[in-house]
């Protein structure tokens, strides 16, 4: 670690927070030799991630001390075989003796937060730094300080003192405040160097959210706003909020096959890479089979799809394949088809975007197919960030050359119908399937109503899905009602496809 002699040392020396996430945040960690806040609830995982720091701490090789005001030794120890620690090289400096009971004879004994003064506890605190000259120090929690200081100006000044003592020290120390006095203490964030805010959000069904925030940081560039986490054995797993301007890549946009010429020449060539598309239709009108036969067409060319279904399982999506007379099996078992179950109740927005991120830039998937935004938009807390969310998500594809398949399930099977979410506006190119009736049957139509990246048929064509896969026939020259949910064909009925009409999405 750099001398303390020079200020730009001190400025450019960074040390890791022990958590891979929050370094991403800060741009590299922390400024070595600082005070930073680490404030929550009880519960948000405070003690979890200043463990972190201390252990990263202590695999560099250096002197790392834990002063424990509220929790004993063992309760830590219990936390960290939990996560699979070992606190061998974590010096803990308990002030709350774990023999303390409700004993009346027991009950005066060495640091007893009521009894004793908040000028012992914090000289107590003191001289072990002073005997021990760790590099890492964290304390918890400020809440014990605050009661024994009885006074806000003393707890201000006691804060202070520990400040200036850490200062003449080569010393990075986290304090740890589980906010039980007041919402905000802007005393803690005007003497800290860095603020993060750790908050656990009670959802009305499903699982807890956790997310964490970046409030101050001087002199460090890091990325604003709050990023999803969870608790999971090992430690936090911080999840960045996704800025695609951030991440390029290069590539040729060249047009990605479906498998289908009639398709593809419907589509003008087809759709290009670093495109998205939006299928967009009534449930069962065969928008995941449609997508589906993009990724059994970029397997066949060696190119890696994630597919994530919000609404199916993987046996659903076989079925369908054998259906369709598609071997999907072999695909997924050489894993160029990686297909991922997305349980809305249990995963944040931010793990989402997270695992497409790992699915691109480790799996090299080149076609992505979210089946469905439904599906996505009960993932959210609050459905008016879905479009921003979303938006950084396709940016970021669109700049990787990945091509997106968005599939969105409106509202009906017939009549008029009513889409829950317009994402159009953020859509390459939108596909519309509908059902039609003609002759006493029911059955399906197909048209492209929006491509950016070039030219396209302006026309309505009848697909089928059969055992023969997709089946894409000639343009419907006679159609009404189309937009308005009531389509309906008044040929004569030759253009119309033959054989069975049968196909499930």
């Amino acid at each position: 670690m750099p001398s303390s002699s020079g200020t730009n040392d001190i400025v450019e020396a960074r040390i890791s927070s022990g958590n891979a996430g929050l370094d991403d945040i800060l741009g590299g960690g922390f400024d070595a030799d600082r005070m930073y806040l680490y404030e929550g609830k009880p519960g948000t995982g405070k003690t979890t991630l200043a463990l972190e720091f201390l252990l990263e701490g202590a695999r560099q090789g250096e002197k790392v001390l834990y002063v424990s005001l509220s929790e004993t030794e063992r309760e830590l120890h219990l936390v960290a075989n939990r996560h699979g620690w070992n606190l061998d090289g974590v010096e803990i400096f308990e002030l709350v003796p774990p023999e303390t009971t409700l004993d009346p004879t027991q009950e005066i004994t060495v640091l007893h937060p009521v009894e004793v003064e908040l000028g012992e506890t914090t000289k107590l605190i003191l001289n072990k730094v002073s005997e021990l000259n760790p590099s890492r120090v964290v304390i918890d929690s400020l809440s014990e300080l605050r009661l024994l200081a009885q006074s806000s100006l003393r707890y201000r000044r006691q804060v202070l003192a520990l400040k200036h003592f850490f200062a003449t020290r080569r010393c990075t120390v986290v304090l740890l405040d589980d906010m039980t006095s007041q919402q905000n203490d802007l005393q803690l964030h005007s003497i800290s160097h860095g603020v993060i805010l750790l908050e656990q959000l009670a959802i009305e069904y499903g699982a807890e959210r956790r997310r964490v925030r970046v409030v101050k940081m001087r002199g460090i560039a890091f990325r604003g706003g709050f990023h999803d986490f969870k608790i999971i054995k090992g430690g936090l797993e911080i999840y960045p909020r996704l800025i695609a301007a951030e991440h390029h890549s290069n590539f040729v946009g060249d047009p990605t096959p479906s498998g289908n010429a009639e398709l593809d020449k419907l589509l003008g060539g087809g759709l290009e890479r670093g495109t998205n598309a939006l299928l967009i239709g009534s449930a069962g009108v065969g928008k995941s089979s449609l997508a589906l036969t993009y990724a059994i067409a970029a397997a066949k060319r060696g190119e890696c799809t994630a597919f994530f279904a919000f609404d199916e399982g993987r046996g659903t999506l076989e079925a369908r394949a054998r259906t369709l007379g598609l071997d999907l099996q072999p695909a997924i078992d050489s894993g160029l088809i990686l297909f991922q179950q997305i349980d809305p109740a249990e995963m944040s927005p931010g793990e989402f975007a997270s695992i497409v991120r790992r699915r691109v830039e480790k799996d090299n998937a080149r076609v992505v197919v979210i089946d469905s935004l439904n599906g996505y938009l009960n993932a959210m807390p609050d459905g008016r960030f879905l479009i921003l969310q979303m938006h950084e998500l396709l940016s970021y594809l669109g700049q990787q050359g990945v091509l997106t398949i968005l599939i969105l399930a409106q509202h009906g099977l017939v009549g008029p119908i009513d889409t829950p979410l317009d994402i159009s506006y953020l859509s390459d190119a939108v596909l519309m399937l509908r059902y039609f009736e003609h002759a006493g049957t029911v059955r399906r139509a197909l048209s492209v109503v929006k491509k950016r990246s070039g030219d396209h048929e302006h026309t309505i064509r009848e697909f089928q899905l059969s055992s023969k896969g997709l089946d894409v026939g000639p343009p419907l020259t006679e159609f009404t009602g189309v937009f308005s949910g009531t389509p309906a064909y008044t040929g004569g009925g030759e253009p119309l496809l033959h054989g069975s009409q049968r196909g499930k999405e």
